[in-house]
């Protein structure tokens, strides 16, 4: 029985290759000859026929048990014997499953109206690929500029001490503005960091980001020595922003054409900032921008570990930045009455889920992080702060600015980094929030979570933007980079300025206005933007399996 259907497969391929013979005797030019002809040559040696190729054909067609029985009679020759492939089923006893029929069935064309089978081509193997162990990822470096630091432990320790980086604008004139307060950067130099020319000329988003991306480097060991021995064609770079850089290029066109510097547009663009990075490392693996809003760099840091998984790439560099206190950034917030006016009380301004908050601080800075494959980190002897776990993102398709009424996309975005993750709801006790300070937002995210996570009696949330105030598409980075450090140090930042908190909340689940310490099991860190973008990055302490 076995033999019975493994000839039938072989005898349609003898079919078409014989039905080769009379076409291309009458329609091939004999200076080209074709796999076909090969296949005729083996044919007729195979096969002793008293007719014409013509009449072979049409008895073979004419007579379905007649093929049968002739392919499993005809008398073997030199190259049977020598034969592999669909020769081979012809001594098999064991029948087929129906996964084995179809890894091995040959493929199909059609002939003068008539589908038969064919020989795969020589070189082409139709075995299946051996399943292979999914990379593992691991942060080996981090790196910020913020309003509160630009260095990594110095960010973190005053985010454990509750110092906020929300003060009055200096850098421009606002008294037109009905808000005057930012996370404004005060003082930072690209020097040592950024080459002198391209600190001339490149807005302050890109300056930002090339300077946290370099420091994230120098954390993770990265020498001009360890550089040089790195593959460069597997490492990469992806850093986004959420709105680019045409300040300087708007301004001096308030002037005239003639003043704006002939590298505004290239130094506008969000991908400047992973080009020049690339550049400057020599690194040719996967490197663009992706631009989500304020969930940006989170997109960034999914994207840059999907390299990593899929075998693609090594090493990473990931982050976000974005310089929005100026003019044109404040006065389109105030426009879209998502500002808080608390102008009074800087400090006091950003107060995610607090009853008094009316809106957000916008703030300036860059975060970046450097993801690495854990085999690659271990051979170099890399510091691995955090294992990635996964994430995802979503859409609400819902409002330009508003979250969903019923929270559904952040909660949907929270349970499929769960799933695409393999991790237990029950296993996440940390919780880096998106909590921006907006009425409805602080309330919608906060009831998401409830919802995945019910109340669990160990899981603590807060929100870096009490103290940084809105990074903007900076923020999922320099959070995550928060995250990391909350995992490293064992200390989760408090929630500043949650003096009254909003109908619902519990306590015992907010963090309070004090640091607190907190063995972490499984972080996870949000991200939202305008559009509807959502998105959940997971994170754990790395342990040896």
């Amino acid at each position: 029985m076995a033999t019975s259907a493994a000839a039938s497969p072989l005898c349609t391929w003898l079919v078409s290759a014989c039905m080769s013979v009379s076409y291309e005797k009458h329609h091939t030019d004999p200076k080209r000859l074709s796999q076909w002809t090969k296949r005729k040559n083996f044919v007729s040696k195979c096969i002793s026929r008293g007719g014409s190729d013509a009449d072979f054909v049409s008895n073979l067609l004419t007579n379905v048990s007649g093929i049968q029985s002739s392919c499993i009679a005809f008398e073997k020759c030199k190259e049977y014997n020598h034969s592999e492939g669909l020769f081979t089923l012809l001594g098999s006893q064991t029948a087929w499953t129906r996964k084995q029929r179809s890894i091995n069935r040959p493929a199909a064309i059609s002939v003068s109206g008539e589908t038969v089978a064919v020989r795969p081509a020589d070189g082409v193997t139709t075995e299946k690929k051996q399943l292979t162990k999914q990379p593992r990822v691991v942060v080996t470096g981090v790196g910020v500029v913020t309003p509160i630091g630009d260095d990594a432990d110095v960010f973190y320790n005053n985010l454990l001490e509750g110092v906020s980086g929300i003060s009055e604008i200096e850098a421009f004139d606002c008294a037109q503005f009905p808000t005057k307060i930012a996370g404004e950067i005060k003082s930072f130099s690209p020097d040592g960091w950024v080459a002198p020319k391209i600190s001339k000329r490149a807005d302050k988003f890109t300056l930002y980001l090339l300077t946290a991306g370099k420091k994230a480097l120098a954390d993770a060991g990265i020498t001009e020595e360890v550089l040089g021995k790195l593959d460069k064609r597997r490492c990469g770079v992806i850093g986004g922003s959420a709105l680019g850089g045409m300040g300087d290029g708007i301004e001096a066109l308030r002037v005239s054409y003639k003043k704006m510097n002939p590298f505004c547009i290239p130094f506008a663009t969000t991908n400047i900032g992973s080009a020049l990075l690339a550049m400057d490392l020599g690194w040719m693996g996967p490197n663009y921008s992706i631009s989500s809003a304020c969930a940006t760099s989170n997109f960034c840091i999914l994207n840059a570990a999907h390299h990593i998984i899929t075998g693609e790439s090594d090493v990473m560099l990931c982050g976000g930045s974005d310089a929005a206190v100026l003019p044109i950034g404040l006065g389109g917030f105030v426009a879209c009455g998502a500002l808080s006016k608390r102008n009074g009380e800087p400090t006091k301004a950003s107060r995610p889920w607090d009853i008094n908050r009316d809106g957000f601080v916008i703030g300036d800075g860059a975060g970046a992080l450097l993801l690495e494959d854990l085999e690659h980190a271990k051979r170099r002897g890399a510091k691995i702060y955090a294992e990635f776990l996964g994430g995802s993102y979503t859409c609400d398709a819902y409002h330009f600015t508003d979250p969903h009424p019923d929270g559904s996309g952040l909660a949907l975005c929270i349970e499929n980094a769960l799933a695409q993750s393999g991790v237990a709801k029950e296993d996440v006790n940390y919780v880096n929030a998106y909590g921006s300070s907006t009425p409805r937002g602080d309330l919608k995210e906060y009831r998401a979570l409830i919802h995945c996570f019910g109340k669990n009696p160990e899981l603590r949330v807060n929100s870096t933007k009490s103290m940084t105030g809105h990074l903007l598409g900076a923020s999922g980075a320099v959070e995550a980079v928060a995250t990391v450090k909350a995992i490293q140090t064992g200390w989760v930042h408090p929630n500043i300025n949650l003096e009254n908190p909003d109908e619902g909340m519990d306590m015992n689940v907010l963090v309070g206005i004090k640091k607190e310490p907190l063995d972490i099991k499984v972080a996870l860190s949000n991200s939202f933007g305008f559009g509807g973008h959502n998105s959940s990055i997971l994170f754990a302490p790395y342990k040896c399996i």
